[in-house]
C-alpha cells in the first residue's frame, strides 16, 4: 500500500495516475471537500481528513509501506498557510509513520532549500527537510526546478497574465535569474523510479531538465509558443510583491503570489546530467514541450476560474 498526500495537485493527479496504471495499491489522503470528484477512473482507497489532525494521519498511514508526500500551499497560500500546511502537516505525518512503522517516506522539495534562505518559501521546504531526514524513517527527497506541464501554476500563469496584460508584462529584476525547468511526465517518471533503486534511500537529489534558461528567456519563450507579444519591461521585485499583496486582497487568488515570486529571487539549478545519472530518464526540452500544448490553449477562461476559486480553508 502507498500513501499519498496531496494526491489531487497537479503533481500528485499525474503521479497517482501513473502508479495506478502501473497497478499499484494506493490510499489517497484527501480533505473532506474533495471526495466528490476524483480525477482518476481506477479506484482508489480514500482517507478524508488532514494531516493537521494526528488521528487522521494515524489511520492514513496504517498499513502503508511507503509514503509519497506531496501536500503543498506553494500555489496559493500565504506564509502562515506554508507553515500551517507543510511544516506542521510534515510533523504529524512523521510522528503518525514511526509509530505504524511506515518503511519509507519520499517528498518533493525545491532546488535551492534552505533552512538558511532569506525566502519564506525555499525556508520551509527546508525545514520539512530537515524534519523528514531526522525523523529516523527511510527517506528520499527529491529536489527539482521549476514542473510545467499542461495544467501547471507556473509557466500557464505566465501565459495567462500575459493576456491579462494588454500592452506588457512585468518581470521580476531584469530576468537574469536562472531557472531549471522540468516536465512533469519526468518528475513522475523519477518519482517512480526511485520506489526501486536502493541508491535513493537517505538521499537527497536534485534534478531538472536538459537545460538552463533564464527568467527572461522563459518569459519569450512562451510568448512566442502561445502567439502573445508584450513589452517586457524589467521591475523590481519588492514592487511585484507589493502589487501581488493587493492582487491577494480583491481576488482569492491571485495568479503571482510572493511564493511565486521566491522561486523567480535566485538561481536555482542542478547539475545537468543528475536525473539521467540518478534514474537514467532522458528528460525533455522546454520548448519542444510546450510546443504539443500551448498553442492551442485558451486562457481566459481558466484565468478567471482560477482567480475566483476560493483558498482552501483553515483547518
Amino acid at each position: 500500500m502507498i500513501l499519498v498526500t496531496g494526491s489531487t495537485g497537479f503533481i500528485g493527479r499525474h503521479l497517482t495516475a501513473r502508479l495506478l496504471a502501473d497497478g499499484q495499491q494506493i490510499r489517497c489522503l484527501l480533505p473532506e471537500n474533495r471526495n466528490d470528484s476524483l480525477p482518476w477512473s481506477q479506484p482508489v482507497e480514500i482517507v478524508a481528513g488532514s494531516l493537521r489532525d494526528e488521528e487522521t494521519a494515524f489511520k492514513a498511514v496504517s498499513g502503508a509501506h511507503t509514503i509519497i508526500h506531496l501536500e503543498s500551499a506553494q500555489w496559493w497560500g500565504r506564509a502562515n498557510d506554508l507553515e500551517r500546511v507543510e511544516l506542521v502537516g510534515t510533523r504529524n505525518l512523521v510522528m503518525a509513520a514511526r509509530s505504524a512503522r511506515v518503511g519509507r517516506i519520499i517528498t518533493l522539495s525545491q532546488l535551492g532549500a534552505s533552512l538558511s534562505s532569506a525566502y519564506t518559501l525555499l525556508r520551509v521546504k527546508g525545514m520539512v527537510e530537515e524534519v523528514i531526514r531526522t525523523s529516523g524513517l527511510a527517506y528520499t527527497i527529491i529536489r527539482s526546478g521549476i514542473v510545467f506541464g499542461e495544467d501547471d501554476a507556473f509557466i500557464n500563469h505566465i501565459a495567462m497574465m500575459l493576456r491579462a496584460s494588454p500592452l506588457v508584462y512585468l518581470m521580476p529584476g531584469r530576468g537574469e535569474v536562472v531557472l531549471h525547468p522540468i516536465y512533469i511526465a519526468d518528475l513522475v517518471e523519477a518519482v517512480v523510479r526511485s520506489l526501486e533503486l536502493v541508491d535513493t534511500v537517505d538521499a537527497t537529489l536534485d534534478i531538472g531538465g536538459p537545460e538552463y534558461i533564464t527568467v527572461e528567456d522563459l518569459i519569450y519563450t512562451v510568448m512566442r509558443v502561445s502567439r502573445v507579444n508584450r513589452t517586457v519591461i524589467p521591475t523590481p521585485p519588492y514592487l511585484l510583491r507589493s502589487l501581488s499583496s493587493v492582487y491577494s486582497r480583491i481576488f482569492p487568488r491571485a495568479l503571482m503570489t510572493p511564493q511565486w515570486l521566491d522561486i523567480l529571487a535566485t538561481n536555482r539549478t542542478a547539475p545537468l546530467g543528475n536525473i539521467y545519472n540518478y534514474f537514467g530518464i532522458r528528460p525533455k526540452r522546454f520548448e519542444d514541450t510546450l510546443l504539443t500544448y500551448m498553442p492551442e490553449k485558451r486562457y481566459w477562461l481558466p484565468m478567471l476560474r482560477y482567480t475566483l476559486r476560493r483558498r482552501p480553508r483553515s483547518a
